[in-house]
């Protein structure tokens, strides 16, 4: 029997919750039966709704939040100001060893300022990072960071590879998953420093990643690589502009079917064919973006998710958990820290790889 794992759900956290925590629980408890929850909310709106799932009410804990992070809370005022509220307890309780994970859907924000704040970030790396996964013409691809951090150097830039490499690996059991940097072109002279630079680290230090060198826009709907690493700010525009273009096609297919007599009858006729595509492109099937780089396992959900995009979330924090996300990122980082001891690389000779001196 799989050995039981218990998360830490903030209740409150969504534009549907809690509804939508409990029933995407209830789902979650139904594909992974050795689940465990802590529920973090008001009480009094729990209870009820656990009382209709009787399986579930038997695993889950409800423990009582005076406060909620609303999606208008600013990251610094919900840090000083919430400190009951059911995100800043549920994430309290993987300090405390209470729990093993926390997924919220709530202001992605507020969730890094506690997390990071609580959880503290693991040695070796700088700042954590937000990642998730997209689906590409080859299956899916990992991409990183996602808005954390809108200005990067290279250090990490070389941080989010190696812990998005170690994510990659354990979602789509990938033994080498590649990895590029996100850039304006292929050529080793284009884009900025930071990034030249970080593909000339990855380069000259002898670590077992797949490093593909730059990748361009368009690559991420290709699946050129199975790990893309870039600075929050163009990570958080790709991610935007991909949801939005997504959402545009599907407008578009419905106008197309909805346009004469024939267009109709050709849906009839093609309607398993696009209930297949429907689910292919179903933003629900990739919720669950993970803050990498934390002492702890903190899964980030849609905050317009419905039950299923919510237990979707819950069963990507209970694989990392499962995994042991964390303590193959600190063998990652042991392993470049014992590779740049052994062959250290001064500025020179990273200016030189990025080719920014003669």
């Amino acid at each position: 029997m799989p050995e039981q794992v218990c998360i830490s759900l903030d209740a409150m956290g969504g534009d549907h919750a809690p509804e939508m925590v409990v029933a995407g629980a209830e789902i979650a408890l139904k594909r992974l039966p050795h689940l465990k929850f802590l529920m973090f909310g008001d009480e009094a709106r729990l209870k009820p709704l656990l009382a209709k799932y009787p399986g579930l009410e038997t695993v889950t804990q409800i423990r009582h939040a005076s406060q909620e992070v609303t999606m208008d809370d600013k990251p610094s005022v919900a840090l000083r100001q919430r400190r009951d509220s059911s995100m800043r307890l549920a994430i309290n309780a993987v300090k405390e060893g209470d729990a093993q994970g926390v997924v919220s859907a709530g202001n992605t924000g507020a969730l890094m300022a506690m997390a990071k704040f609580v959880l503290k970030t693991v040695r070796g790396i700088d700042r954590p990072a937000i990642a998730t996964y997209m689906p590409t013409q080859r299956g899916e691809t990992v991409m990183l960071d996602l808005g954390a951090n809108i200005e990067c150097d290279e250090n990490n830039l070389v941080q989010f590879a190696l812990m998005g490499e170690v994510f990659a690996r354990i979602l789509f059991g990938i033994e080498r998953p590649s990895v590029g940097l996100l850039n304006v072109g292929i050529e080793e002279l284009k884009g900025n420093e930071s990034v030249k630079k970080a593909a000339a680290i990855l380069r000259e230090i002898d670590l077992p990643i797949r490093f593909e060198g730059f990748v361009e826009g368009d690559d991420l709907a290709k699946g050129t690589v199975d790990v893309i690493v870039t600075d929050g700010f163009t990570g958080n525009v790709a991610l935007k502009t991909a949801e939005g273009t997504a959402r545009l096609l599907v407008h578009f297919l419905r106008e197309t079917f909805k346009s004469s007599f024939w267009a109709k009858v050709g849906y009839l006729l093609a309607r398993r064919s696009l209930q297949r595509f429907r689910e292919r492109m179903d933003p629900r099937r990739y919720n669950g973006a993970m803050l990498l780089g934390l002492n702890g396992i903190a899964v980030k959900s849609h905050g317009g998710t419905d039950a299923l995009g919510f237990s979707n979330a819950i069963g990507v924090c209970h694989d990392l958990i499962a995994n042991r996300l964390n303590e193959t990122i600190k063998g990652e980082l042991a392993a470049f820290e014992e590779a740049i001891s052994k062959a250290p690389i001064d500025e020179e000779t990273i200016a030189l790889a990025a080719g920014q001196v003669d």
